[in-house]
């Protein structure tokens, strides 16, 4: 069975998730925002626990989000100090060679918006005006 991580990395919380192919949630854990040095490490242990085949974050930021580009998965110019230039996507990747993603946490709420159903009935243009 493949294990999916997941990341929501909020400015006073991480929520973390294991999910299956199908989507179901298998474990959560949810950690407050701190520095890097003392956050990223029991969310790293937590995805090395779970031997995640793939992961997925939508952090706050701004980010790097170009694939091409060195920095690429870096939290850039945030206004929380400690958090600024940081390999955050580098950081949970670590030395595994697998699939990851990254985007904002506002994109990422869209999508899980558009996914899960609530963006038809927002845009619903089957409806007369």
């Amino acid at each position: 069975m493949s294990k999916i991580g997941a990341l929501e990395a909020g400015g006073t919380k991480m929520v973390l998730g294991i999910y299956n192919e199908a989507g179901q949630m298998l474990e959560q854990l949810t950690l407050p925002t701190r520095t890097p040095e003392e956050t990223v490490p029991p969310m790293r242990a937590f995805f090395d626990k779970h031997a995640v085949d793939a992961l997925g974050v939508g952090s706050f930021g701004p980010l790097e989000l170009d694939p091409q580009e060195p920095h690429y998965g870096y939290i850039t110019s945030t206004p929380k100090p400690a958090w600024k230039d940081y390999p955050l996507l580098p950081a949970l990747r670590g030395d595994r060679a697998i699939p990851c993603g990254i985007d904002t946490d506002v994109n990422a709420a869209v999508l899980a918006e558009a996914e899960l159903g609530a963006i038809p009935e927002i845009l619903d243009v089957s409806s007369d005006m």
